[in-house]
């Protein structure tokens, strides 16, 4: 699950508090939150969405989230599960997720790759490279 060379001195609490992070993401995407998915994220943070669009800064990531979240689950949900961490210092994580996307029967419609590089800024880890990948089944 993770890797320890530059693990934090206390490793399963830091990968406590990086599960909680995902599913406060998994919360406000399924309740269409989208000031609790927005403060989630650095001021400065990258984010690519699974259709390819690069947004630069929480401000851009807002401007996309408030269009498209309102309104996303009435299609179905998703479910996200954390499959590894790399700590890449004690004070930054490449966290590697599967999603699982469900359509409004329960029936499982597709699956995603995110990776969230995320840093831990004043005790609080925060999503600040993040890229939403689609799994093409072949």
């Amino acid at each position: 699950m993770t890797e320890t060379a530059y693990a934090p001195v206390d490793a399963d609490a830091e990968l406590e508090a990086i599960r909680q992070v995902v599913a406060t993401v998994a919360h406000a995407q399924s309740n269409e939150l989208v000031e609790e998915f927005l403060d989630q994220f650095r001021a400065d943070a990258i984010w690519t969405t699974g259709h390819g669009k690069r947004l630069f800064g929480r401000e851009a990531i807002a401007e996309f989230t408030a269009q498209v979240l309102p309104g996303a689950t009435r299609n179905g949900s998703a479910t996200y599960e954390v499959e590894h961490v790399l700590f890449i210092r004690p004070d930054v994580a490449a966290v590697k997720l599967r999603q699982r996307y469900f359509d409004t029967a329960g029936e499982l419609s597709g699956e995603g790759s995110p990776m969230y590089v995320m840093a831990k800024e004043n005790g609080r880890w925060l999503l600040t490279a993040n890229q939403n990948t689609p799994v093409q089944n072949h």
